[in-house]
């Protein structure tokens, strides 16, 4: 069984707090009210409920914190710590706006830009993904680790599609062919710090993406990590949080082979 230390218990109280605003919205989906922030990219009165809950949460049990948030502006950490929370409230919001029950809400803790924990939690399915620097990653009480897969033809791979002019399809489309033609199949399920945490369960064997931003990506990152996974950029190169155009997320054994069939034809 997890033990389930203060840090966890901070991330998960508020978590669940605003998991119990959105699984009201989700069963009202078609009353929200919903503004754009761009071509297919909504922002809805859920997910700024759920960060103000977070935030409210977060900072009564930790008030010197800083915060990097989806729908609001950086934080500065006020005391000597220097941690800052990272956070995306509503991970997967095109699938919550058109009632498709596959989206999350994360938390990620930094410090001196490290993350030292993180928290995937999908609460439509219960599903709990969670881990500590040093502690291993837990889905709910059960330990994670990583798949043992090492034939390329036998993993599945998940990756998010650039979409409504976003990104460069060409690229994209050159990568998934090159996927598809030696896996056992591709996955693009729309919420990335989900992606993140099936790659630490085994459910995936690897997840590629480009143009992910540090709050979709956080706390998968420590899950896959502490599952024995590897995580990089497509190039190879370490993942630096707020700069990296890419990541990819794998077991150890096919890391290198997945990077191979994404590099860029020359």
């Amino acid at each position: 069984m997890a033990l389930r230390s203060a840090l966890f218990n901070v991330m998960f109280k508020a978590a669940e707090k605003a998991a119990r605003g959105l699984k009201r919205d989700f069963g009202e989906v078609e009353n929200l009210q919903v503004s754009r922030k761009g071509p297919a990219d909504f922002v809805s009165t859920a997910d700024h409920k759920a960060e103000k809950t977070i935030k409210e949460e977060l900072q009564k049990a930790r008030p010197g914190y800083g915060f990097l948030m989806e729908e609001s502006a950086p934080v500065p950490a006020t005391d000597e710590s220097g941690r800052r929370w990272i956070v995306d409230p509503l991970d997967g919001t095109s699938n919550f706006l058109h009632g498709l029950p596959h989206f999350a809400i994360s938390i990620a803790l930094e410090e001196g830009g490290e993350i030292i924990a993180g928290l995937v939690y999908d609460p439509i399915k219960e599903d709990l993904f969670h881990a500590e620097k040093g502690t291993g990653a837990w889905h709910n009480d059960r330990r994670l680790r990583v798949s043992a897969r090492n034939r390329m033809t036998e993993c599945l791979i998940a990756t998010g599609a650039p979409f409504a002019g976003k990104g460069d399809r060409p690229v994209f489309l050159g990568e998934i062919d090159a996927v598809m033609a030696n896996t056992a199949g591709i996955r693009r399920w729309g919420a990335a710090a989900l992606d993140l945490a099936y790659v630490a369960a085994g459910r995936f064997d690897g997840f590629w993406e480009r143009g992910l931003a540090p709050w979709d990506i956080a706390a998968g990152l420590i899950l896959v990590r502490e599952a024995g996974g590897y995580v990089s950029e497509m190039n190879g190169k370490a993942i630096t949080l707020e700069k990296s155009p890419s990541i990819l997320a794998s077991n150890n054994a096919i890391h290198s082979d997945l990077m191979k069939l994404l590099r860029k034809p020359s």
